[in-house]
This record gives structure tokens, sequence and C-alpha cells, in this order.
């Protein structure tokens, strides 16, 4: 097994471009995509696969490796992007997103490289990433696990029920990414169920908690290679983002949630993504 390389030619931050760059791309064809969302998490997806997860596109199968699942499934477009870009696909099949036969559907699903287990039906990632810690446990590996989480879906009472049964079997091989960006379809998460203050409320569950800044992808990357905050203890990171960060048109709007860019609006993302990375 290959740790993610050490980016040479590239940094943390480009690779996060390009995601959001393909991203676009997707979100401009016929079927349209979960762009807010995608955008939001492109940072921590960069910084999972390209410094912190322990996986080799050539054996996305192998027995050791870091598992991740994308609990948030809508935000599937941004997967496929990332795992492009590692290497578990050739680029050119993001051109297939969501056509008739592709295997890159609105959600993940097995039959893509690099996908553990299709997700989607919101609430459920966090008990399978607490299945793949224990399996790994038993079979004396040293893997870790990693979930994405959307804040809205923090609403589900599934959620907790992992929560509590991670904490309670000691799982600190897994690590949980809370995408806080304060927007779920139907308007802010706090106006229709709050949930602040929410890293007391993961404390209170027995979780090791850190709250950062979540575009940042290479402090993303040092928190999440530091391992177990707590040995004995679950880890969550609670990353506070923008919806849709890095097009101004769309960006901390509800209305970013899932969108099929028209022609002009395809332009006008295209033209935002070349700007913001002139200016980096």
């Amino acid at each position: 097994m290959t740790v993610a390389p050490v980016l040479e030619r590239d940094t943390l931050v480009t690779v996060a471009a390009r995601i959001r760059a393909h991203v676009v791309e997707m979100c401009a064809g016929p079927e349209g995509g979960h762009l807010g969302g995608a955008f939001s998490s492109a940072d921590i997806l960069a910084a999972l696969y390209f410094s912190v997860l322990n996986v080799d596109p050539e054996r996305p199968d192998a027995p050791y490796r870091d598992r991740f699942v994308l609990s948030k499934g809508h935000a599937a477009v941004g997967l496929y992007a990332t795992l492009a870009e590692r290497g578990f696909f050739p680029a050119e099949e993001l051109a297939t997103y969501g056509r008739p036969g592709s295997r890159l559907m609105g959600h993940p699903v097995r039959a893509v490289p690099g996908v553990e287990l299709p997700t989607g039906s919101l609430g459920h990632g966090l008990a399978l990433g607490c299945g793949f810690a224990l399996a790994n446990r038993y079979a004396g590996r040293d893997a870790r696990t990693f979930v994405l989480l959307g804040d809205g879906e923090l609403q589900e009472g599934s959620v907790w029920e992992a929560a509590i049964a991670a904490a309670s079997l000691r799982l600190d091989r897994l690590t949980v990414i809370v995408d806080r960006n304060g927007l779920q379809l139907t308007g802010a998460t706090d106006g229709i169920a709050p949930m602040e203050p929410l890293a007391d409320r993961w404390r209170s569950f027995g979780w090791a908690v850190r709250d950062v800044a979540g575009h940042d992808p290479n402090e993303l990357a040092e928190h999440l290679n530091s391992g177990p905050r707590e040995p004995g203890r679950p880890s969550v990171l609670i990353a506070r983002t923008v919806k849709g960060h890095g097009l101004p048109f769309l960006e901390g709007r509800s209305a970013s949630h899932y969108v099929t860019l028209s022609p002009r609006n395809h332009a006008r993302a295209v033209r935002a993504l070349r700007t913001t990375e002139a200016a980096g």
C-alpha cells in the first residue's frame, strides 16, 4: 500500500481548484448536480485524498487501505472529481456523469473505483464507518476510517445513535468531518433545527472535537494527519465552510444546493474560478 503522495508539481489548493472546475463541468450537463455541497467540501476532499488517506488507485480494494465514506452522498460530483484527479479512473469519464449507462450516478455506487459503499440516504454513513473501524480492529489492521457528514444530516437521529456506539466502542481510528456550511435544501440549518453549540454536543457524546476553518486544505490535512487527539475516543473535525464557496453568484445561498448551470452561468462560473486561481 502507498500513502497519498506528497504533492510536488501541485499543491492542495490547486487540486481543490481542479475539483471545483470538474464539478462546474458536470453541473453544466443536462442532469445538473449538487454543486453547493461539493464546493463546500472540495478542500476537505483534496486534503483527504492527496495528503491523508492511505489508498492505492491501482488496488482500490486492498485490505489495508484507509476507508472513506461520503455520508452526504448527494455531493457525489465532488467525490467523482476527486477520485478522477487521484487516478482511480480517467478524468475523461467525468463527462459521462448522469448519462444513461454511466456508473457516475447522482449518488455514489460501488461500481465506481474508490467508492466503498452506496450512500445518499442521509444519516447512515457514520454507522457504516463504525462498521469499517470495528472490522479493522478485529482484523488487527491499523487502517483509519473517515466519514464526511453534512450539517443538515445531523438532524437524523441515526447519526447520534452511531456516535454513541463509536464512543462506547472506543473507536479512536474513526474520524468524522462535518461540512458545517450552515445551509440545506430548504434554508439555514439553524433556522430549521438549531444545533449549536455543536462542538459541545459532540463532546457530550464522548468524542474528541476540533473546530476549524474549512477552506484551508493544508490546515485540514495537518489536523487529519495528526491521528487520534485523545486515545480511546473517536474524533470529529467541525469544518466551517461556505456552501458554493468560490462562485460569488451562488456562494452562501441555498439556491446552490442543486444546480443545472445554464450556458450563461456556466461561463460565469468558469470565469470566477479562473479569477480565483489567478489571484491565488
